[in-house]
């Protein structure tokens, strides 16, 4: 296997654009990331990417020209962006193409995501009391995660006032004003004990990635970010996921642990080698709890973490530096490549006023999606 490298990254802002569908925001993002890289669209010779309300993304080639691209259509909930990588990666690290796209967009209208029972398996009780709610999932996680930890509901707040006040600094941010813990923690209750602060919202957006061999990049001229590693697993026996009916007396593993392990032995490296890190956001519970998955501290550590200020931008490891979902929004399809979009933007040097000090020289991303998928990619400068 080859090693890859990102020779161009896209983004289209994230939030809500009037008058833009999701596929033309993709397709601004593709533009974007050609462009980056000094290529045309028919220099592309395979593509993957995914859109969970936007319709199929292979559709963006009649704008972009029909070129006879080998397209594929992924949709792995959440995860879909860093699935889409994945596949874009291994294409170009088998030998099989030399530059590939990995690319998502949606338009999520307002409210919460509405899935439904029978698309994963469920009957419909499960929906009708209430559990097909994301946001009840993912308070129930964190209440008892709280318990078992000595979480603080402060620290919640702590999470959230840092996304918005990191997201004040990436113009492809949807919420650029700073809360402060006090309002966040006393603004409406959506379900205890989150707030509506605490979490992110569907959203829009698009991102894309140009990948490339090493040979091919020689050829071209141009510099890249190595893909280091990638990884993505589902749950294993006795995990607890979203949309799981029941959970288990025995403590089971994580999908997300899963794929850090991988990522990180692929890499040759650990989680204190890392020096910066997007994790997915969906609440602020999230952060804290992928904090630990993902192998950076142990469990009821983060308190301590948030409270020293570790996880900030000048910290011994900023978390989110564009303010990830909860400032960002979490458009399904583009949320993934959002992280590794920002990664770029680091190990770049071109994060302007969220850039972490010190020249990064490695980068963390980690999507989490329905009904437990995760997927990890490590970048290297």
């Amino acid at each position: 296997m080859s090693d890859v490298y990102i020779i161009g990254a896209g983004i289209h802002p994230f939030g809500r654009t009037e008058g833009r569908s999701g596929r033309e925001q993709g397709i601004y993002a593709v533009r974007e990331a050609l462009a980056d890289a000094g290529l045309k669209w028919q220099d592309i010779q395979c593509a993957f990417g995914g859109s969970s309300a936007a319709g199929s993304a292979d559709i963006m080639v009649n704008e972009l020209g029909l070129t006879g691209v080998a397209f594929t259509n992924i949709l792995n909930g959440c995860a879909t962006g860093g699935s889409s990588l994945a596949a874009a990666q291994y294409a170009v690290a088998s030998g099989t193409f030399d530059l590939a796209m990995a690319v998502g967009f949606d338009k999520h209208p307002r409210g919460a995501f509405n899935f439904k029972p029978r698309e994963y398996g469920l009957p419909s009780w499960y929906g009708q009391n209430g559990m097909m709610l994301t946001t009840q999932f993912f308070a129930m996680k964190i209440q008892r995660y709280m318990r078992l930890y000595g979480i603080r509901r402060e620290t919640l707040g702590r999470v959230a006032e840092k996304a918005f006040r990191n997201g004040e600094k990436a113009a492809h941010a949807w919420r650029r004003s700073p809360v402060d813990l006090e309002t966040i923690m006393n603004s409406q209750m959506v379900n205890d004990p989150l707030t509506k602060y605490m979490f992110c919202a569907p959203a829009e957006g698009g991102a894309a990635m140009i990948l490339a061999s090493q040979k091919k990049m020689n050829e071209l001229g141009v510099t890249g970010i190595k893909i280091a590693s990638i990884a993505v697993r589902t749950r294993p026996p006795n995990s607890f996921e979203v949309f799981q009916p029941g959970v288990s007396i025995v403590e089971g593993g994580k999908p997300t642990q899963l794929a850090s392990a991988a990522a990180f032995e692929m890499a040759g490296i650990g989680p204190e080698d890392i020096d910066v890190a997007q994790l997915q956001d969906t609440e602020s519970g999230a952060e804290i709890m992928h904090m630990a998955e993902n192998g950076f501290c142990k469990d009821g550590e983060q308190e301590q973490w948030i409270a020293e200020g570790r996880t900030e931008i000048g910290g011994a490891l900023p978390v989110n530096t564009d303010g990830g979902c909860i400032a960002c929004g979490e458009p399904i399809g583009a949320s993934g490549l959002r992280h590794v979009y920002e990664n770029m933007q680091q190990l770049r040097g071109r994060a302007s006023a969220r850039q972490v000090p010190n020249n990064p020289k490695t980068a963390y991303s980690h999507v989490y999606g329905a009904p437990g998928i995760s997927a990890v990619a490590i970048l290297e400068a």
